[in-house]
């Protein structure tokens, strides 16, 4: 969840350095600094020659104001923090250094035996100054080292257990830094005559598009003009240099508020991207390259399980409702955080997906090995290219939506909606859909980008609504069939960015319990696409109207039976019964985008979240 960044070169690295943590600052924003080899810094240590750091509590613009402009320093670390251990204050802010100064890291993960760790190092009479477990292993690091710092971080690590993305520096060898990884990632960026490292891509895109992606248990070595990798038994490692295709503009605002806006309105492009190239008008069927399965081995599998977690999680759930209408086999979304510790049963015709925007979600990662053990086969569904699901899965699909920066998932998403689609049209065609079906569901999908940009065109609607119902503290989003999870998602959405507690259910659940808590401060927001569901929705809002709840719906344009029961009526495109979770979803996006803005909220950096979420 923590970012980092490390820089060694001819250039100031303090710039460099605070460049990287505002652009990882969605990793987390609690507290962040930077170590240089330089004086000029406090420090922990004593005498001129010891590293300096500078941290504090808070936003990286408030770490930027303490660093001098003119700091000297060509190698440095930095970090923004997202705490898991110990509170939000300067003395937990990394970087962290041992007792004499001279040794500096800094660290995205979590320790789990750092308590013994700790009572081992107090019982040696370590004198410690954070409360965080990542203090442990800069002491421990100290006392390994015997004048080669990779066998002392390797020797440190094998002590580690838990995960770990590190990054260390020696005050007696200025030019050099040292990494390590297991269960966090870290990208080894090559420039010329310069080297990065850093929690990922988007850190060093202005600088280099030559990145090599460490592996767990891995530890690299880098001065400005070279670069070694290795195992823990300090084995050399041969690695294959990969290119980011990403430009650099796509991590900047470019004209909008903030990045939650711009991702939204990025949709249209993002879907016809994860689209591009695997719609076959001829044979009214999809491609996808990159599963690494035959037809015969596709037309095999007797159930789909999709592994994720939050905003992927839904969007999952959402393909298994397509997935059963079109494939006719059994298909359920499977939160991974609990499939992991369940002793899951791993059927032999099951094809399972791991879910993820970033491709390093700790718990989707580690619910796919846990399949894989028991010798599941299972395919990614990512949108960060060299990601540790992408590379770990038996095969996959790039979604290509581009960077997502904003902590709350929306462009993800749609375009993963668009991936389990694509795979659902290829899978149907292969068992009951007919040539024509194919046909007019290539054609539903290619409409998508369309309708949503005409929504795009119409926002007023949405936001004035958010102007009037911002104030209320409590929501529930209701839907049937394939947008119930259209429903959670949407709640997700407004609880992410807004503050306001927000529920989402099935509106037949409704009478189970939920309708105890209408009130007439207490909206429902109805999602009431034309479908075979449509009635019974009504009859849902009908039911709360009479317990005097606030109705509002999102409907089809033309609606008229749902305008006069509801209070309020946002409208979307009429549309493919199946396409309406896409279309549903971006008003449910704006509104809960709008309403954070009419609450003064941070909305790309909501509080106590952080994007890529690294730790279990």
């Amino acid at each position: 969840m923590c970012g980092i960044i490390g820089y060694c070169g001819p250039r100031r690295a303090a710039p460099i350095l605070l460049e990287g943590l505002k652009r990882l600052e969605y990793r987390g924003y609690d507290s962040a600094g930077i170590a240089l080899a330089t004086p000029g810094c406090t420090t922990a240590g004593e005498g001129a020659d010891s590293l300096g750091v500078i941290k504090a509590r808070g936003k990286i613009k408030d770490l930027k104001a303490l660093v001098p402009p003119d700091i000297a320093g060509t190698t440095g670390i930095g970090h923004t923090r997202w705490a898991t251990h110990g509170e939000v204050t300067d003395a937990n802010a990394h970087p962290h250094l041992d007792g004499t100064g001279d040794f500096a890291i800094v660290h995205n993960g979590v320790i789990e035996n750092f308590h013994q760790l700790r009572d081992h190092l107090l019982a040696q009479g370590v004198e410690f100054h954070s409360e965080t477990d990542s203090e442990v292993i800069v002491h421990l690091l100290a006392r390994a080292y015997q004048g080669d710092l990779v066998a002392a971080l390797t020797a440190t690590v094998s002590l580690l257990k838990g995960t770990y993305g590190i990054v260390a520096m020696y005050r007696g060898e200025p030019g050099r830094l040292v990494g390590a990884r297991n269960g966090s990632p870290l990208v080894l960026g090559i420039g010329q005559g310069e080297m990065f490292l850093a929690s990922d891509t988007t850190a060093i895109l202005g600088h280099t598009r030559q990145v090599i992606y460490l592996e767990d248990g891995e530890v690299v070595s880098l001065t400005a003009d070279e670069y070694a990798t290795s195992d823990l038994m300090n084995r050399e490692i041969r690695k294959e240099v990969d290119h980011i295709s990403w430009e650099l503009e796509s991590i900047e605002k470019t004209g909008f508020t903030h990045f939650m806006e711009k991702e939204i309105y990025e949709q249209p492009e993002a879907i016809r991207r994860a689209l591009r190239g695997r719609l076959d008008r001829e044979y009214a069927t999809g491609h996808l390259g990159g599963l690494n399965l035959n037809s015969r081995e596709l037309l095999e599998v007797g159930r789909i399980v999709l592994l994720a977690a939050g905003t992927s999680y839904h969007a999952g759930m959402v393909a298994t409702y397509a997935l059963e209408e079109l494939v006719r086999v059994p298909a359920v979304a499977e939160l991974a955080s609990e499939l992991r510790y369940r002793n899951p049963l791993v059927e032999r015709d099951a094809l399972y997906f791991a879910a993820s925007q970033s491709g390093e979600t700790a718990d989707t990662l580690y619910a796919m090995r846990e399949v894989q053990r028991k010798g599941g086969r299972v395919l990614g569904i990512c949108n960060v290219v060299g990601s540790t699901i992408a590379r770990e899965s038996d095969g996959g699909v790039y979604i290509h939506s581009g960077p997502e920066i904003s902590v709350a998932s929306t462009k993800a998403f749609t375009s993963q909606l668009a991936a389990f689609y694509v795979f659902a049209l290829l899978m149907g065609r292969m068992r009951h859909l007919s040539h024509d079906q194919g046909l007019r569901l290539i054609e539903a999908l290619e409409a998508v980008p369309g309708q949503i940009e005409a929504i795009l065109a119409h926002t007023e609607p949405i936001r004035a609504l958010a102007r009037r119902y911002a104030s209320c503290e409590h929501f529930f989003f209701l839907g049937r069939g394939i947008n119930y999870p259209v429903a959670l998602e949407a709640a997700l959405k407004l609880k992410e960015v807004s503050y306001i507690h927000a529920e989402g259910y099935s509106a037949a659940e409704i009478k189970h319990g939920p309708l105890a808590l209408i009130t007439e401060e207490t909206p429902s927001v109805f999602l009431v696409p034309r479908d075979g569901l449509r009635e019974k929705v009504i009859t849902s809002m009908k039911e709360v109207k009479a317990r005097r709840g606030p109705v509002i719906a999102l409907a089809v344009e033309g609606d008229q039976e749902v305008a006069r029961v509801a209070d309020e009526v946002l409208y979307v495109p009429e549309a493919h019964h199946l396409m309406y979770p896409f279309l549903l979803a971006v008003p449910a996006q704006l509104f809960a985008y709008y309403c954070a803005l009419e609450r003064g909220c941070n909305v790309d950096q909501p509080r106590n979240l952080a994007k890529s979420v690294t730790v279990e």
